[in-house]
């Protein structure tokens, strides 16, 4: 006898897969997880997929074949905003799989993704400039990948929005991030030289856990490699830290609380709430700009934590959250938590993205660019 399977069944296990990976991460879920969501036996699954890194290559791909389909058909911004809007909302999960897990993926396969994406941007880059002859090449680029990286903030909700209502809004940030001028755009101050004072150990691997976390991933970071690092032995990590995990957790804790103090103190010493989120832009512009490996393993690593470290970086999370959306609707009072949320997700994204995309990234001004990118999103342009 024949035994037929369901049709869509791959889209079916694809749909799970990519759910649970996005709310709690690639390393935390296990293949029996996904079938138990199907509603299959995992051997059944393993007769579709050979394993987790397939069903997130997969899961990712099926993402970026739909956004490629939208964008090119698009002839004019409105319809590019649309093309984006509809992934990000039909295929909420793509963002945190973009951003966060497909650095696990082989690296043909990462620089494959790459390519696929810097094609989009191309194909939204010259809509763009049909529109705006005036922008130069690498200015379109820099609109194009931000519009992109806004939208990846949906991802970021806890809840998802009703879909009607997220699609409008987004059409909006990404006209608004599309019609940005930056023209007189300034370069940032060029960086103080710090005095080379000798740091204790400790603090040594601190700064190279949270680098070799966010570039390779917990579980692909070795206690030789950490420790060749600071130029000690692997077993040597051990006299500072219990465990690597122990490690993990010291390096996040550390980024919280720099976030934070710098942050925060420029809220709060601002006169007035307009003033205060405009500090806040700038404050969190520049410490991406000089943290990137902290903010990038502060967004891949959390899932990594034992669960009360976990639990206490998920509070600082929602805190943070709490105050930037408190503080937008105190400026925008028309909008209502979820609008104030889902602008405040877009800009982190696009910030974060935006001090780790190359060639952009070594751009001199790409603060004064970030910043003004960041209050198209925010909706409260000068």
């Amino acid at each position: 006898m024949v035994v037929r399977r369901p049709p869509g069944r791959r889209a079916q296990i694809l749909a799970v897969a990519a759910d649970r990976f996005h709310r709690s991460g690639y390393h935390q879920v296990s293949m029996t997880e996904v079938a138990a969501g199907v509603g299959i036996t995992a051997p059944a699954l393993y007769r579709h997929f050979r394993g987790k890194p397939e069903l997130l290559d997969r899961a990712v791909r099926l993402g970026l074949d739909a956004l490629a389909d939208g964008l090119r058909t698009a002839r004019t911004t409105a319809e590019l905003g649309a093309a984006l809007a509809a992934v990000a909302v039909g295929h909420r999960p793509l963002g945190t799989l973009v951003q966060r897990d497909a650095r696990l993926l082989p690296p043909a396969r990462r620089a494959e993704l790459r390519r696929e994406l810097r094609t989009d941007v191309a194909l939204m880059t010259a809509v763009l400039r049909a529109e705006r002859p005036e922008l130069a090449r690498a200015d379109a680029e820099l609109l194009c990948w931000s519009a992109l990286s806004g939208c990846a903030g949906l991802s970021y909700l806890s809840v998802a929005p009703q879909p009607r209502r997220a699609e409008a809004l987004l059409r909006e940030l990404v006209a608004a991030v599309l019609a940005v001028s930056l023209d007189g755009t300034a370069a940032g101050p060029e960086a103080a030289p710090v005095p080379q004072r000798p740091q204790a150990r400790r603090e040594e691997l601190l700064a190279a856990a949270v680098r070799l976390f966010h570039q390779r991933g917990f579980d692909n970071v070795s206690t030789d490699q950490l420790g060749a690092a600071v130029g000690i032995s692997g077993p040597s990590v051990y006299r500072h830290f219990d465990s690597k995990a122990d490690l993990l957790a010291a390096s996040l804790v550390r980024s919280r609380e720099r976030l934070w103090h710098q942050v925060d103190g420029a809220i709060a010493t601002a006169a007035g709430p307009r003033a205060a989120l405009a500090a806040g832009l700038g404050a969190y512009v520049d410490f991406a700009l000089r943290n990137g490996d902290y903010l990038g393993a502060m967004l891949s690593e959390t899932e990594r934590l034992a669960p009360p470290d976990r639990r206490i970086a998920v509070d600082f999370r929602r805190d943070f959250l709490r105050t930037w959306v408190g503080l937008l609707r105190q400026v925008r009072p028309e909008e209502d938590a979820v609008a104030a949320r889902i602008r405040v997700h877009a800009l982190f994204s696009l910030v974060n993205d935006g001090v780790r995309n190359r060639p952009h990234s070594a751009r001199p001004d790409l603060g004064d660019c970030l910043r003004r990118l960041g209050r198209a999103v925010l909706g409260v342009p000068e």
